[in-house]
């Protein structure tokens, strides 16, 4: 079997120490988690993970079955990337005199429809959001210019189809 990308989601009640337990599978699998979100979702007190893997699909069943065995989750999925709708958003902290002196610093965040979300005299700030290579793609661009600092959060993910899932849940609300 050939190794691709997944994304898993897991629906759970938002309880200490499970974030660590559903690490530990991973790990036992020598399984590198590539990006890792946790939010509440849209129902009260449902919290959601989205893990992105690259692994087999033999393997990314099996870890989706030992993650359901923990009593806080409720139910977990996973999806190749053409299944979902996906984003990653990032920030980079760049010297406020270079978006004054040098209008290609400009071009740049104008071509990759970024936007700078605060300035001051010392340094300025941009937010991007979009696929993972959009991002790279603006830190290359960026990098010559010398960036102070960079974040990038994990994936954000809805399925493209409706899942199981919502109306198991909306008994919950």
């Amino acid at each position: 079997m050939e190794n691709k990308m997944f994304t898993i989601s897991v629906y759970s009640e938002n309880n200490v120490g499970l974030l660590n337990r559903i690490s530990g599978i991973f790990l036992k699998r020598h399984i590198n988690i590539l990006s890792l979100n946790v939010s509440e979702s849209e129902i009260e007190n449902v919290s959601k993970f989205i893990i992105v893997v690259n692994t087999t699909e033999k393997w990314v069943h099996n870890i989706v079955g030992q993650i359901e065995k923990q009593i806080e989750v409720i139910k977990a999925f996973y999806h190749v990337d053409d299944e979902t709708i996906f984003l990653e958003s990032a920030l980079f902290k760049i010297e406020s005199s270079l978006l004054f002196d040098d209008k290609q610093i400009q071009n740049i965040i104008k071509e990759s429809k970024a936007e700078i979300v605060t300035v001051s005299r010392e340094f300025f700030v941009i937010s991007k959001s979009g696929k993972r290579s959009e991002i790279e793609e603006l830190y290359a661009k960026l990098k010559p210019f010398g960036i102070m600092q960079f974040v990038r959060s994990g994936r954000i993910s809805v399925s493209k189809e409706k899942m199981e899932i919502s109306s198991m849940l909306e008994g919950l609300r």
